[in-house]
Parts: C-alpha cells; structure tokens; sequence
C-alpha cells in the first residue's frame, strides 16, 4: 500500500454513482479500475466504456481535468473480475438487490488478497444483511461507504461500520477519504437511511407538505424554504427538479420501506398524485421536459401550481412575503439573522415557516439517541451532504428554547426528550467549543487532526476590526512554529466585495503581524465586486465616484502585495472578479479543488479594475510569453471571461501556478495548509519587487479588432462585446508617447480609465441592470 493508505483501487458498478466514485479517486491522483457487465451486443461499448463518456460530457464536470480520464482503467465483471487478486481497496456500487451484492462478494472473496478492504456504497441495506453469508475474515474487513451525487461536488462521506468490521479498517478509510479525496467523514451506525437522508428526504417532504397545506405557490415555498433558512436557494421545488423527481420518488420510496412503522417520515413518505402525474407525462425535471419549473425554448421560466396542470409564468416572489424582509438579513449577512424575520408574523408565510421547522428540527432531535448520541454527526451530514449552512441543531441553538417550543406546539409534533432542557447543544468553555449529547454531557467538537473549519472556530474569537463586510482576526496557537497571524474574512451578501471589505484588507496590509490569510468558509469566496454600487454611480454619472471606488481598490490590493510578510489567499467556491483579484495579490494560494477562478467582468460590461488585467499579463510573461503573446494571452483569457473549475484548468490561464500555489482536496484543510504555507515562507521572506512591463505592439489591435467583428459576422459576439475587448486591449497596447516601459501604477490606471469609458456606455449599463435584475447580463 501507499503512504496515503491505497495502491490498488478498484470499482464495481459504473452507474451514475460508481463512475463517480471512480472520477473522484482518479482527481486525487490515483489510478482505479472500473467494471461493470459485459456489453448487452457483440461490438456493443460495454456499460463501464460508456461510463467514461458520460463522465467526458457531464455537466458540472466530474472530472477536474478531462486528462484524468486516462486513469480510469475499465472492464467487466466476467472478464477482468480475477485482476483484483492484488488490489487493497475494492468498492461495490451495483445496483441496490441484496441477492445481487451477495453473490457478487462470493465471488470477490474467492479472488481478493486477505488484506484488500471491501466496502459498499448501498444507502438502504443494512450491513449485517449485506455480509450474513460471508466468512468472519471478509465481514472484519467490511465498511459501508456512502457517497452522495455529485460525488466531486458533495462532500459528505458516511461510514457505516458492521458489527464485525475491524477499527483498523474503519480509520483507514476514514482516513484516506478525507486527507486524499476530500470528504468530510460522519460515522454513522448501521440503521436505516444512515443521517443525511434520514434527515435530508425528511426535511424536503415536509416542504412539500406543507407547501400544499398552506397554499402557497412553488415560488413561495422555495424562497422561503432556501437561503433565509440556511438551506440552499433551490429550496424545495426546484431541488427536486435538480435531482430528478422520479429519482426521488424511488428514494421516498426506498426510505419507507426500511424505516420502522412508528417513524414520522411515514406521515409524509407516501404516494403524491401530482409528481406521479407529472412523471407520467415526462416532466422528471431538468433532465427531462422540466418539472415544478419548466424553460421554453426562449428561455422563458414557468412555474406548475400545485394542484393544477396548466404552467404560469415565473412571477416575483410574492411583495407580501417576509422575503422582504429576508433580502435586508442577506444584505447584512451575519449582523442579521433572517429566522427571526422568517419566523415573525400572523401570516400564512410565517405559518408554512414554523411548521417546516418545526416538524424538521424536532425529526432531527427524534433520532438522538436512538440513531446516534452526539448532535454534531447530524449537523455535519446536513451540512456537508445536503448544503445547510447550519446543521438541525445549530438551527435549534439560533432560535431558542422558548421559541422552539412553540414552534413544535403549532407543528403538532411530540417534543423529543433531548429537546426538553434549555441548555444549548453548543456552548463555549473558553476557547473549546463544546457539544451537548444524548446524556446531557457536554464534550469537545470533534474534528480530524488538521482540520478547522473558520465558522466554528470563530465564535470563540473577537476581531481586531470588523464591519458588515469583513473582519480581521488574530490568528494565535493553530501551529507550535506560526502565530500572530492575521486573518481577513470576507462575510457580506455572496461575499461581494465594496469599500467595507477592502478597508479591511488595507487594515490587515497594516496591521500584519507575521503573515496574512484571506480565508473565509463560506459556500463562495466571493462573487466580485457588487454591481450595485456601479449601477448607482452610472445612473448618477458619477464617473469620479467610480475612478475614487477603483482607486481604493487598487491601493488597498496592492498594499497586501507588499506588506512585509507572507500573504496567503484560501478560497473555495467561486472566487472571481474582485474576489480573484484580491488573491492575485497574495504571494501564494492554496486553492480548493472545485475552486472556481477568474475574470468575468467582461460579461457584464466592464474590464477587471482591481488588478486583474495587469496581474493576468504579468503573470504571462513570467510564464515565458513574449510581451505580445503576452497580451494576447490575457485578451482571450479576460475576453472570454474564461474561468478554470479545478486548480489543473486555472494554470491554464495563469490564475494558479503550480510552481507557487497548492491545490487542496479537502476545503476543511484549507487553513491548515496556509498556514503551514506561511510557515515555509516566513524565514526567507521578501516583499515581491515591484513591476513593470514593456507594452505591447500597436499592430495588435487591428488583429484583434478583426477577430472580433469576424465573431460578429458569425453572429458568436455582439457589437458590445468588440467594444469592451478592445477597452481590455488598451489596457495593454503601446500608445503614442508611451515609453519602453509601463510600470504597475501605470497598469492600475489604464483599468480604471477603460473600465469608466465602458460605464458612460448605454450597453454597459443595461448588462450591469440585466445582472442584478435578472440573474443573467442582456447579449447586445
């Protein structure tokens, strides 16, 4: 075996879930081999051959780089089944039929070596069924391994030990799967439905539930039922269109059958006239003609009201709503707290609210400690398998006890013993945070060695300075070598970026200590810089509030390239426009694998006015580029708005350098590594030299204005995307007078100047309303 834990992987079943598993193992660098049965015809691709390209053409891309399919190796289950004679690790992921899986393990036990480990990735059969006809050497080397789908993107990893199934084994996966494939692991024992869907499926079909109960809209639910209640802003609708209704009737389905007759999901897992209705016709959601939500081939949105057939046409939600009064708790961010909003009023709204919660977080408590002792496994299933920002019990922490009892009263729902003391389930004991179990003990959050996750860490923090858009803290005892650190986090709406958070950041370029994180925890870095300041400085025209908000920008970006320390940036998510800005500055990154980078300003109008251009040119040419190349490197990258979504597709545009920065696999050990990073650096540190640049030739801007209007005659652009390219060119290009060198203020000051000759454009305007407006810039 290798150091980190597997030489020789193998998985069976190149299903949506197998083929996953498979793209995951071979993003962490290792080569797996994939079987499956034999193909249905002679000359036929076999199912495993097929795996592979859908896993080429799958969207969001299972594979960090499509290269890595060369490391996935495929075959059948009759012809190549006895070449696991040397593997250490095989998965089982064929189809759910327990006497299928029995028969399979009979024959892998006859071919595996007494060390290979054997999992399977089943989320309904319980273990002991899984092994009662294996030997007692096979089943101590058994473990349930239950991915969720995306597998990339999902980071929750239950793991279900048997009876039988030895420590040893049960540390080892645990470990590889977080340190190498970047799971977040919960232990779960081995009863029905595990935690995540227990708890998760639950959760959605109360939504639906209730959603008919009170008689509200599809729209209405989801926005209610989404981000103001930590939840993702599908909500509940529109998840179920995601994953595919008919996909999720068979797990309602499956759930009922195995979970004990006094269970409550019982009360909400039956048959829905409806979705069986809609399934029928071919609505199965996104994947088939649509669902709850239906596009036309105008990219018109329609909306099925419940009870009805005929589709309506996609309304704003509801003025009447407290979503109105959600939207000023998401602007605030944490310095408000939308359940308060959510929760308030007389309202059939705030009826549907309480009652979900209700009935859901009570469901929650209901399993301790019959499912599991420590409140913690649940809230990291939900968050990292389901995507709440909150787990069910942090949830129960934010609203209180009083108020909690009174939503279980109104939900008409028996209230769990766990729920009958007002102690909260997490409680500070000093600097420690500590958990509440089934015997009212309170006990360390656990966490593996190495990972931190900020939005925990820091309740036991206070901040240097902070504001409604960012804060800095002191970062002191994460390591024996490095302290006095300081770390900015970014936490407005979607982390975007205005004056509030860059006067932290030009807090923390003075205010150093011996080195600068950029980290936040949050589902995204940052989204950029938010539009709406521009869109009120444009209808303003207030071109020198702009040149002033750029200008601070730039001297606060630069001033962290130039503090006297190590800077580190640490994002996850999508970390574009001003957000990759900022870490453009940084000395190094340490990136998470499903990191998004890039400039997209384009796309709305505008050039990247923070740096970008200048940092995306330099960075060409210290690849090796000559000037011009250079330039025209960076025309297409910004031009395009290109963005790469792994570390691997980023280098191909300059945003991550593999010689500098580090890729992570686990965003939970992101900090860790920058802080280890910093650590490397700081003995030999010394600030970074300040650059400069030769322009590029003139010339270039006919070839590149005659790509352009070529695009528009193919009808690929439109007359304002020529417009906007060459306001990036210019940024770049030599102009009359210009000497042999442009330094880096001069950089800075050539985007702002394109960025407000773009902002006094009709154009430009309209993309910028369309965006915020819409969710999407206008093509003009």
């Amino acid at each position: 075996m290798t150091q980190s834990g597997f030489s020789k992987i193998a998985v069976i079943g190149a299903g949506t879930m197998g083929s996953g598993i498979a793209a995951q193992i071979a993003n962490a660098g290792h080569d797996v081999l994939l079987l499956d049965l034999d193909a249905r015809n002679p000359g036929d691709k076999t199912p495993a051959e097929m795996s592979i390209d859908r896993l080429l053409a799958s969207d969001p891309p299972q594979l960090m780089d499509r290269k890595f399919i060369n490391r996935i190796s495929t075959g059948t289950i009759d012809g190549d089944l006895e070449k696991l004679a040397d593997y250490d690790w095989v998965i089982e992921a064929v189809v759910e039929r327990l006497d299928i899986k029995k028969a399979l393990y009979k024959r892998l036990d006859d071919i595996i070596p007494a060390h290979c480990i054997i999992s399977s990735n089943t989320s309904t059969i319980p273990i002991r069924l899984l092994v009662e006809d294996m030997p007692t050497a096979f089943k101590k080397r058994f473990a349930i391994t239950h991915y969720f789908n995306p597998v990339r993107y999902m980071r929750l990893l239950e793991l279900v030990r048997g009876s039988e199934t030895e420590a040893r084994i049960i540390e080892k996966l645990a470990d590889f799967n977080d340190r190498v494939l970047g799971k977040g692991v919960v232990r779960c024992a081995d009863t029905p439905g595990f935690l995540g869907n227990r708890v998760g499926v639950f959760a959605l079909q109360v939504g639906i539930d209730e959603a008919f109960k009170c008689g509200l809209s599809v729209e209405d639910a989801d926005a209610l039922m989404g981000r103001p209640m930590g939840i993702p802003k599908t909500g509940v609708f529109g998840l179920y269109d995601l994953i595919g209704i008919d996909l999720m009737v068979d797990v309602v389905a499956s759930l009922a059958s195995i979970l004990p007759e006094n269970d409550a999901f019982h009360d909400v897992g039956g048959t829905n006239p409806m979705i069986d209705a809609m399934i029928a016709e071919g609505y199965t959601g996104d994947k088939g003609k649509g669902g709850f939500y239906v596009t036309d081939d105008n990219d018109n949105i329609f909306v099925r009201p419940l009870g009805g057939a005929e589709l309506l046409p996609l309304k704003p939600v509801k003025t009447t709503l407290p979503v109105s009064a959600i939207k000023a708790a998401e602007a605030t961010a944490q310095r408000a707290e939308p359940l308060d909003m959510i929760l308030a009023g007389d309202d059939i709204y705030a009826h549907f609210c309480r009652r979900v919660l209700g009935r859901v977080l009570a469901y929650a408590a209901s399993l301790i400690p019959a499912v599991t002792s420590n409140p913690q496994d649940i809230d990291d299933a939900m968050k990292l398998g389901f995507n709440w920002t909150r787990g069910p019990f942090e949830l129960i922490d934010a609203i209180g006890y009083e108020r909690m009892q009174s939503l279980m009263s109104e939900a008409g729902v028996t209230v769990p013993e766990v729920l009958k003391t007002e102690s909260p389930f997490y409680q500070l004991r000093g600097s420690s945070l500590m958990v509440r179990d089934a015997s009212q003990k309170y006990n360390p959050v656990m966490l593996p060695t190495g990972v931190i996750r900020f939005h925990m860490t820091r309740r036991s923090m206070t901040p240097i300075i902070s504001n409604n858009s960012a804060s800095l803290f002191v970062l002191d005892g994460f390591a024996q070598s490095v302290n006095d650190l300081r770390l900015i986090e970014f936490h407005s709406k979607a982390n975007a970026l205005n004056d509030e958070s860059m006067e932290i950041v030009a807090a923390a370029a003075e205010d150093h200590g011996s080195g600068i994180i950029v980290h936040n925890d949050a589902q995204h870095f940052s989204a950029g810089v938010d539009l709406n300041a521009f869109r009120a400085f444009i209808e303003a025209e207030d071109w020198d509030g702009i040149d002033k908000f750029l200008a601070r920008f730039q001297d606060a970006v630069c001033a962290l390239k130039y503090t006297p320390v190590p800077v580190i940036g640490a994002p996850s998510g999508l970390a574009v426009g001003g957000g990759f800005e900022v870490l453009a500055h940084c000395d190094k990154l340490a990136v998470h694998s499903n990191s998004v980078l890039g400039l997209v300003e384009a796309g709305v109008g505008v050039v990247p006015g923070g740096g970008g251009i200048k940092e995306t040119f330099l960075r060409w040419q210290e690849a090796g580029k000559n000037v011009d190349d250079a330039a025209w490197k960076t025309w297409m990258n910004i031009g395009y708005g290109a963005t790469g979504s792994s570390p691997d597709l980023s280098a191909k545009m300059q945003y991550f350098r593999p010689d500098h920065d580090a890729a992570v696999m686990n965003r939970d050990r992101l900090l860790t590594k920058a802080i280890s990073m910093i650590g490397k650096m700081q003995d030999s540190y010394r600030t970074p030299d300040i650059p400069s640049s030769k322009p590029a030739d003139a010339n270039l801007a006919d070839k590149m204005a005659s790509f352009m209007q070529d695009g528009i005659d193919r009808g690929d652009f439109m007359p304002h995307d020529k417009t906007v390219a060459m306001a990036i060119a210019s940024v770049m290009l030599q102009r009359a007078g210009d000497g042999d060198e442009i330094d880096e203020q001069g950089l800075y000051d050539r985007e702002r100047e394109a960025f407000i000759s773009l902002a006094k454009t009709k154009e430009t305007y309209l993309r910028i309303s369309s965006m915020l407006d819409h969710g999407a810039p206008v093509r003009n």
